[in-house]
C-alpha cells in the first residue's frame, strides 16, 4: 500500500470483466494491441475459491487459425510465497494448469515462511511436483520471493499471492507482453470473486500525491494525476499500457530484468518492497507493462482490517521515500502520510479510526526498519483467516500474512575473508557475495588474518608480504564503495603464529577485540558471521551471532605454506560447529558429507555479467593492443601453488608465433617466463580493468597444477572467461564436468598445447554469444539472495 484508501477498491463491471465462472475467448484485432490476431478458445473453468478444474498444459497456441509452437522464451518458474495459507493456496495451485495453456510447462516453487497450519502438506498433496522451500521463519514477503527467484536460475519468474486464481490462458498473454521490447515486468488485470475490477495501476509516489490523498481521499485524488497515486478511471483498465508500478498480487519478471537488478529489498518485510523494485526496474529501462486480457481473480486479504498491517503499510511508504530521495524528502512524506492518518483517525473515530491511530503510533516515532515477527517480544503470527471482502485498501497485496508485528532490523554480516581487499583480486567469492549482500544488509569485511607468519626459507617474497599487510592494517576501517554505504572493510593487526597454542589464544583475543570494537561502533550486535579462512575459528567461537556460515570455498590445509595439522584441526572445528557450510566444489562437499550432514549447501560461484562484457578493440588498454596477436591470455593470481609455470613455459616455447599474455600479481620470480620474447607479463591490474584486458584474448587458459588444492576448487575465473565470450582451454579438475561442451580440457602438457592450437584454428567449441549466454543466469545477486535465505534461518542468539 502506498496511497490513501478510497471507499471501495472494486469498480463496476464496465470494461468487459469476465464473470466468476470464467469462459475466456480471446480474439484481438485491436491495432493498439501488439498481440493482435491471437484466437484461442479455452474451456470454461470454475475459478471459485473451492478450486479450479484441472486443464492440460498445451505446448502450442493458435494464431490466425494456425497452430504455433511456444516461442523460444526462457523457461518459466512460478513462485508462490505462503504463510499459514492452507485455506487458499490449494485453489491457486489448481488454477495453474488452465492458466498455462499455450505457454508451455513451468516449474512451481512454493516458499513457505514457517506456516502454523497445514500449508506445506496441502501444497505437497495438490502439487507433488512443486519444489517446496521452507525458510523456517516468517522472514517476510521479499525474503520469500528472493528465495524463490534464487531457486529459479535462468527462468522468467511469475510471482503470485496464494489467494490468486489465474484465468485460463493468462500466462501466455503475460509472456507475450513480457516479450515486447523494453519490458521487464508484466501484470494482469485483477478482479474480485464477483468479477468486479480491482484498481491495481499506480503512479509514482510523490509528496504532492500523498497530500492530495490526505485532503481529498485516494479515489477522488486519483482522478487528478498530479494529486493521486491510484489510477481510478475504469477505461484505463481496458487497454494495455505501461505503468509506474502495479499492485503486487501477480506479476511476471523477465530473466534479463532479474539479472540486471539486485533482489527485492527485504528490509521492508511487507508492503512497498515490490513498489520499490518496480520503480527501480523502470529506472533501469525495464518497463512495467499492464496486460488487461490476462486476468487474475484476487480473493483479497486483511490489510484493511488489521491495524498492524495498515500501520506497517503507512510506515513503509515513508521508509521507501526516504531510501529513494534521502531523509529530508522522507520527512516531507512522513508529514503528508501522517496528515492522512491523523485526518482519518479524528473523523472516523472509534473502531473505524483504530487502524489510523495505529499508523500514527508507527510514524511517531518511526523506526529505521521493521522488526521481524520472531524478534524478542513480538506477538505471535496469526493464521490466515478466510478471505476478507475487499474494502478500503488502496493496495490489493495482502501476501497472506496476517502476521506482523513489531518491527526489527535485519541482521548485519561480518565476513572473515581469506583475501585482503586492498591488495588481492576483488573478484574472490567472499568479496563478491558481501558486496551483493551489502545492497540489503550492513556488512563488515575483515581482511585476511593469514594462516602462517611469512618466514625466510619457507615463504616467497617475505618482506613484500609483510609490508603490504602493514599498509593494509594502516587503512583502519573504510567504506571503499560509494555506491554501497553499508559496506565496510577493516584490517585487524594479527599475530599469525598458529603453531603455538598460547600464541593462538593471544592472537584470537587481539583480533576479536578489534573486530568487536568496530562491530559495536557499526551497530552489528548479533550479526551473521561468515568465515572463509579457517584461522578465524578461534576468533569467532565465543562471539555472539545470529548464525555461523563456513564458506568452504577451498581446502586451505592443502595450501603449501600452511601448518597442515593446525589448519586441518581448525577446518574440522568449523565443519562440525557451523550452522551452515556452503560449498562451490561438489567433490569436496561429497567428501565431507559425513561431517556436515544436512548443514551442507552447494552455492555455486556467480559472475558479474555487467562487468564482464566484451569491450571493442577501441576500449582495450593500449599496452594490450601493442602486443601482437594471436593472444593466449590468463588473468588472476600467479601463485606457485596453483599455476603450472612449467606448462606456461611450454606454451611459450612450442607456440613461438603466439603472444602469451599474463595479467596478475606473482608470488615467484617471473624471469623464467619473461626471457621468452613472446611472453608478456603485465603485472597486477585493478579489477575494474580486467574485462577490457580479457576482451583482447583470442584464447583464455586455466593452467592449473594437479594438486589437492585445485581438485577441491571451482575457479571463478571460468565464469568470467565465459561471460566475456572467450574460448577456454583448461587442465582437468572435478568441476569442469559441467562445462565439457564449452571448455577444451587437457590432461597433460602436450594435449594442452594441442588444444590451444585447435582453439586458435576453429575459434572454440561454441560461438561467443553462446558462451556468454550460458552464464547469464549466474549473477552474484542471486547467489547472495540464496546465502541470505540460508543464513537467516538460524533461530536465536549464540
Amino acid at each position: 500500500m502506498t496511497g490513501a484508501s478510497p471507499p471501495d477498491m472494486e469498480a463496476p463491471r464496465t470494461v468487459g470483466d469476465p464473470p466468476p465462472g470464467i469462459r475466456v475467448s480471446l480474439t484481438a484485432d485491436d491495432p493498439a494491441d501488439p498481440a493482435s490476431g491471437i484466437e484461442t478458445l479455452h474451456t470454461a473453468g470454475d475459478l471459485s475459491p473451492s478450486g479450479a478444474a484441472t486443464f492440460p498444459v498445451r505446448s502450442s497456441f493458435t494464431r490466425n487459425g494456425s497452430d504455433m509452437a511456444v516461442p523460444d522464451w526462457p523457461p518459466l518458474a512460478i513462485v508462490i510465497v505462503t504463510y499459514s495459507s492452507g485455506k487458499v493456496v490449494e485453489g491457486c495451485l489448481r488454477s495453474l494448469d488452465a492458466a498455462l495453456a499455450g505457454a508451455g510447462p513451468a516449474r512451481v516453487v512454493v516458499v513457505d515462511n514457517a506456516s502454523a497450519d497445514d500449508t506445506v502438506e496441502r501444497v505437497r498433496e495438490v502439487a507433488p511436483e512443486a519444489q517446496v522451500i521452507q525458510t523456517g521463519r516468517n522472514a517476510g514477503f521479499a525474503a520469500g520471493v528472493n528465495a524463490g527467484i534464487a531457486a529459479a536460475d535462468g527462468c522468467d519468474v511469475l510471482v503470485l499471492n496464494p489467494d490468486i486464481r489465474l484465468a485460463p490462458g493468462s500466462v501466455l498473454l503475460l509472456r507475450q507482453a513480457l516479450a515486447l521490447p523494453g519490458t521487464g515486468i508484466a501484470a494482469p488485470r485483477l478482479t474480485g470473486e464477483t468479477g468486479r475490477l480491482h484498481l491495481s495501476l499506480r503512479r509514482r509516489p510523490t509528496v504532492p500525491r500523498a497530500l492530495g490523498e490526505a485532503l481529498l481521499g485516494g479515489y477522488r485524488a486519483g482522478r487528478i494525476p498530479a494529486l493521486g497515486e491510484l489510477v481510478v478511471d475504469p477505461a484505463a483498465y481496458g487497454r494495455p499500457q505501461v505503468a509506474d508500478w502495479v499492485s503486487g498480487a501477480a506479476w511476471m519478471v523477465s530473466r534479463a530484468c532479474l539479472d540486471a537488478l539486485d533482489p527485492l529489498d527485504e528490509r521492508y518485510f511487507l508492503y512497498s518492497e515490490e513498489t520499490e523494485y518496480m520503480l527501480r526496474a523502470g529506472e533501469a529501462g525495464f518497463a512495467v507493462r499492464y496486460e488487461p486480457r490476462a486476468v487474475a481473480v484476487h480473493l483479497g486479504g486483511e490489510q484493511s482490517t488489521s491495524s498492524r498491517l495498515w500501520a506497517l503499510s503507512s510506515a513503509n511508504r515513508v521508509r521507501m521515500h526516504r531510501e529513494l530521495y534521502g531523509r529530508p524528502r522522507g520527512q516531507l512524506m512522513r508529514l503528508a502520510v501522517g496528515l492522512n492518518e491523523l485526518v482519518r483517525a479524528v473523523t472516523r473515530g472509534g473502531a473505524g479510526g483504530r487502524r489510523h491511530r495505529a499508523a500514527l503510533r508507527q510514524l511517531v516515532p518511526l523506526r529505521e526498519w521493521p522488526l521481524l515477527p520472531d524478534e524478542e517480544g513480538a506477538p505471535p503470527a496469526r493464521e490466515t483467516s478466510a478471505p476478507a471482502r475487499e474494502t478500503s485498501s488502496a493496495r490489493e497485496t495482502p501476501r497472506e500474512t496476517s502476521a506482523l508485528a513489531r518491527e526489527a532490523p535485519s541482521p548485519g554480516y561480518v565476513c572473515f575473508s581469506a583475501q585482503d581487499w586492498w591488495y588481492h583480486n576483488r573478484a574472490h567469492s567472499d568479496f563478491q557475495l558481501m558486496r551483493s549482500v551489502a545492497a540489503h544488509r550492513k556488512v563488515l569485511v575483515v581482511n585476511s588474518i593469514g594462516m602462517r607468519m611469512p618466514m625466510p626459507g619457507r615463504s616467497t617474497q617475505v618482506l613484500r608480504r609483510v609490508g603490504r599487510k602493514l599498509r593494509s592494517v594502516a587503512m583502519l576501517v573504510r567504506r571503499p564503495l560509494r555506491e554501497l554505504p553499508g559496506f565496510y572493510v577493516m584490517s585487524p593487526l594479527p599475530l599469525p603464529f598458529y603453531g603455538s597454542p598460547l600464541a593462538r589464544r593471544v592472537n584470537a583475543l587481539l583480533v576479536r577485540a578489534q573486530v568487536l570494537a568496530v562491530s559495536r561502533a557499526l551497530g552489528l550486535h548479533r550479526p551473521v558471521i561468515m568465515v572463509t579462512i579457517p584461522t578465524a575459528w578461534d576468533v569467532v567461537r565465543p562471539m555472539r551471532r545470529r548464525a555461523l556460515v563456513f564458506n568452504r570455498s577451498d581446502r586451505h590445509s592443502s595450501f603449501p605454506e600452511s601448518d597442515r595439522p593446525t589448519i586441518e584441526a581448525l577446518e574440522r572445528s568449523l565443519l562440525e560447529r557451523s550452522d551452515h557450510v556452503v560449498y562451490v566444489s561438489t567433490a569436496l562437499m561429497g567428501e565431507e558429507s559425513g561431517v556436515t550432514g544436512d548443514r551442507a549447501y552447494f552455492l555455486d560461484h556467480g559472475v558479474d555479467t555487467d562487468h564482464f562484457r566484451r569491450r571493442p578493440e577501441s576500449e582495450q588498454p593500449a599496452d594490450l593492443r601493442a602486443i601482437p596477436g594471436p593472444r593466449v591470455g590468463f588473468f588472476g593470481a600467479l601463485d606457485d601453488y596453483l599455476v603450472d609455470f612449467d606448462l606456461l613455459e611450454r606454451i611459450a616455447v612450442e607456440l613461438p608465433g603466439v603472444s602469451l599474455v599474463l595479467i596478475g600479481d606473482a608470488t615467484v620470480p617471473m624471469e623464467r617466463l619473461t626471457r621468452h620474447p613472446n611472453v608478456h607479463w603485465l603485472g597486477f591490474r585493478p579489477y575494474e580493468q580486467i574485462p577490457a584486458y580479457g576482451s583482447g584474448f583470442d584464447v583464455a587458459i586455466m593452467p592449473w597444477l594437479d594438486n589437492p588444492w585445485i581438485k577441491n576448487s571451482n575457479p571463478i575465473k571460468l565464469k568470467e572467461y565465459l561471460a566475456l565470450g572467450l574460448p577456454v582451454v583448461s587442465t582437468d579438475f572435478q568441476e569442469l564436468v559441467n562445462y565439457a561442451d564449452r571448455v577444451r580440457i587437457a590432461s597433460d602438457g602436450a594435449l594442452f598445447v594441442d588444444a590451444v592450437r585447435a582453439t586458435l584454428r576453429d575459434g572454440g567449441l561454441q560461438p561467443a554469444d553462446t558462451m556468454r549466454g550460458s552464464v547469464l543466469g549466474a549473477s552474484w545477486s542471486s547467489r547472495a539472495a540464496q546465502l541470505m535465505a540460508l543464513a537467516e534461518l538460524s533461530p536465536g542468539p549464540r
